[in-house]
């Protein structure tokens, strides 16, 4: 892989459950990692859910290959928040792992 192609710095964050001061059950994002990437969008997608334009762009992040990502977790690159859908692992030349990605702003 050649690395002048990672350009964007992108955080990979994990929900995790806890507990707040008084014991109330909340769960917060954390960090997993912090990976240099290559984000690529792949198409956007107009629709109207629940009477309120949305907008949802389906992206491709390509990381160094890492085994610790999975669907659930989420990238942040700048001010876009991308919800991971799959992370599929380069698993023969173990180079790469390729994040399958959405993110959406509703309007309104």
């Amino acid at each position: 892989m050649e690395i002048g192609r990672l350009r964007n710095l992108v955080t990979i964050q994990r929900l995790v459950a806890g507990q707040d001061e008084i014991g109330e059950p909340v769960s917060t994002w954390v960090d997993v990692a912090t990976v240099w990437a290559n984000v690529a969008h792949k198409s956007g997608l107009e629709s109207i859910k629940a009477d309120a334009p949305v907008s949802v762009v389906q992206a491709s992040i390509r990381i160094r290959y890492r085994t610790d990502i999975d669907a659930g977790m989420r990238a942040l690159c700048g001010a876009a928040v991308y919800d991971i859908r799959a992370a599929i692992p380069d698993v023969a030349g173990r180079q790469f792992t390729d994040l399958v990605c959405e993110t959406g702003a509703s309007e309104g």
